[in-house]
């Protein structure tokens, strides 16, 4: 048997390092000692992975293979989707109008016009227009213009120079990178003339309004890009979207759309070996977000070209072009979950006014900021802990369970895998952070509980059932909600009509902008806490 025995602290020596580690420890000691606590974090993690498994599996999705054939159900419904040349997932489809171009070259064009339909529904019989029911309308990112890509195939690498509806003109290339160029709509009274030319693997796209005086929009190198490409006019509009303030939340409404473009002044220089033009609807089929529908007619140089789809990459969400999701939808429970967690750390502080044993622990640590450090570090790190656990668990059960219901999984980076599970956790963690410190400004634990929930839950519950989605969008733009960001895996692409969905995924602010509005929501209150708790008796 063998005694402990304990040092004397010499005098004059330094208590800042040694002190802490054992605030830390006493307050670690408080924490795994009061089983509620305790009970509550598990049931946290527990409630996290129930809900996100039930969600996961909440929707199983039917098709049918014509008219007369038999219904299906989950994977065999999955649609399958191209894949780009960044290992994003995307929508490919549209009219093209092309000639092959063997070597470098170039082509000019005037769009004179760009026109559409909107709202339709797809045809409901066997040979019933596809068209029939539409109202006259430029959708926003209805595109029509000059492109060159590698091959036909949807996926393939491209760049392309274009108009939009409401967009003015843009380049874009590989679905995922976007540039503007000249403002404005495309009328009778204001054209816009285009260019793309290729030198080698460089493209660049160019803008005029007079055809005389040219602008360079963007500037691009396509590695790998073929000897001979197809390059020429296209014209596709995407899925139209409608969403509208409802009594709980938005009504999205969708629907196909088209849109169709007059060419003229079309010219080619460079090595162009074909005479003719051929007319192609790319892309076109049960995963495509279109009518189906595309045609062009020539007369002279005059060209008019009708299309339907996209050239994007794909996002989930009612704008989506069918049934996805993405790879933290399998987190929907947290929500519920973080409800427990902002509790046990609203309390962590209160409960020693109320009991009294606040006199006690400052009188062992009287550094009062030292004391508030130990207790934001203690709830965060079980906070992490136990969010680390639920996020690995959900997803991991989640993800194949979506899949076996017949939900295409949008795939990511694995960085962006571990960015969402980690930032998740570290989400949590501050967030249970900002509970101690709103417990220690207000002491009392009924008003504290309130209080966390109110600043750090409620937000987010408005933000997605209750509110339009503009006004949802600034509380989680400006509340601590703003940290949900940190789960985004699809990006905002600015060239992609998405609405404004939580529940998909989509925030206003990138992931890393809404965790530093959560970091800055923290730092105000512990810093508050640390006056507050500095200036009162105990």
């Amino acid at each position: 048997m063998s005694t402990a025995v304990t040092a004397p602290r010499r005098p004059g020596a330094r208590l800042g390092r040694v002190g802490f580690a054992q605030s830390l420890r006493a307050e670690w000691v408080k924490f795994r000692t009061v089983r509620g606590w305790v009970i509550a974090m598990v049931v946290a993690v527990l409630i996290t992975v129930l809900l996100g498994i039930f969600a996961a599996g909440n929707v199983n999705i039917g098709c049918q293979n014509g008219p007369n054939g038999p219904l299906l159900t989950g994977k065999a419904c999955t649609p399958k989707y191209p894949i780009g040349p960044d290992g994003e997932a995307v929508t490919d489809s549209y009219y093209f109008v092309r000639q092959p171009l063997a070597g470098d070259g170039s082509i000019t064009v005037r769009v004179a016009s760009l026109t559409g339909l909107h709202g339709g529904s797809g045809p409901q019989e066997a040979g019933q227009n596809p068209l029939a029911g539409m109202s006259k309308g430029v959708v926003p990112w209805a595109k029509a213009g000059l492109i060159v890509t590698s091959s036909t195939k949807p996926g393939s690498a491209y760049a392309a120079v274009m108009v939009t509806g409401r967009h003015g003109v843009r380049m874009e290339y590989n679905y995922i990178h976007d540039t503007a160029g000249l403002a404005g709509s495309v009328t009778s009274a204001s054209p816009r003339w285009l260019r793309l030319s290729r030198s080698g693997d460089t493209i660049a796209g160019y803008d005029s309004t007079d055809g005389r005086h040219w602008s360079l929009v963007g500037i691009t190198q396509l590695t790998g890009l073929p000897a001979t490409v197809q390059a020429g006019m296209f014209a596709t509009s995407p899925v139209y979207t409608v969403s509208t303030p409802g009594a709980i939340g938005s009504n999205n409404q969708s629907g196909p759309s088209q849109a169709t473009a007059a060419f003229d002044s079309v010219s080619v220089r460079g090595s162009w070996p074909a005479s003719t033009w051929t007319g192609d609807n790319v892309g076109q089929g049960p995963a495509a977000p279109g009518t189906g529908v595309g045609y062009y007619r020539k007369s002279g140089s005059a060209f008019t070209i009708s299309g339907s789809g996209d050239i994007a990459p794909l996002v989930a969400g009612p704008g989506s072009a069918g049934p996805t999701s993405s790879f933290e939808q399998p987190l929907a429970g947290l929500f519920a979950g973080l409800i427990a967690v902002v509790v046990v750390g609203a309390m962590f502080f209160t409960v020693e006014y109320r009991r009294g044993l606040i006199r006690t622990t400052l009188a062992a640590d009287p550094r009062r900021g030292r004391v508030l450090a130990a207790k934001a570090v203690v709830a965060g790190g079980v906070a992490f802990a136990a969010a680390i656990v639920a996020a690995v668990l959900a997803i991991s059960l989640g993800l194949p369970r979506q899949e076996n219901q017949g939900s295409y999984v949008l795939p990511v980076p694995t960085p962006t895998e571990v960015r969402v599970i980690v930032g998740t956790a570290l989400m949590v963690a501050l967030m249970a952070v900002l509970a101690v410190a709103i417990g220690a400004t207000l002491r009392r634990s009924a008003a504290a509980v309130a209080a966390a929930i109110v600043v750090v839950v409620l937000p987010f519950l408005l933000a997605v059932t209750v509110l339009p989605a503009s006004a949802g969008a600034w509380l989680l733009r400006l509340t601590p909600a703003a940290g949900f960001a940190i789960e985004q895996s699809i990006p905002n692409y600015p060239q992609v009509t998405a609405v404004f969905s939580p529940a998909q995924g989509n925030y206003p602010l990138s992931p890393w902008a809404g965790f530093a509005v959560l970091c800055a929501w923290v730092v105000v209150a512990l810093a508050a806490a640390y006056v507050l708790i500095r200036r009162r008796d105990a």
